[in-house]
């Protein structure tokens, strides 16, 4: 587990418009088999709810049936002790599956996140349910992407 690689999720989430690189914390192992990467995001940004909603649904929803072994969660110190969450409210993902390692959590996101991750225009989605019913099958392919194990 020493030699688990944090460069590649480092790099993806420096991309995302409403964290990028001032905005990652922290990043580690237990030296077993569990690791974490924390991070902020941007409570200004105007895609700050739809990031919190994009990684909420890959890292701890993405099926009912069968979900991934990470978790993505919220952590605070007290705030009466502290501050606002635009300071002091940060994120965590985690996962304390052997196989699962920061380049899987990558891929999972990067196929799943809009692409590029950068551009904000990418990030504009249809979710009004009244106009996504009436798109056709081959519509609905171009915007929802394909499950990376398929």
């Amino acid at each position: 587990m020493s030699d688990l690689s944090f460069e590649r999720l480092y790099n993806f989430l420096s991309k995302v418009p409403s964290i990028q690189k001032n905005y990652i914390d922290a990043y580690g192992t237990d030296g077993q088999h569990a690791w974490w990467f924390k991070f902020q995001i941007n409570i200004e940004h105007p895609l700050a709810w739809q990031t919190v909603q994009e990684f909420g649904h890959v890292l701890n929803y993405i099926s009912k049936n069968e979900r991934l072994p990470t978790q993505f969660l919220p952590v605070s110190p007290p705030p009466y002790m502290n501050g606002d969450a635009k300071t002091f409210l940060s994120w965590v993902i985690q996962c304390n599956h052997a196989d699962f390692t920061p380049d899987v959590v990558c891929d999972w996101l990067e196929a799943r996140l809009p692409q590029p991750i950068e551009d904000e225009s990418k990030w504009k989605i249809k979710t009004e349910i009244a106009e996504l019913n009436t798109m056709t099958d081959q519509d609905l392919d171009q915007i929802i992407p394909p499950n990376p194990e398929s």
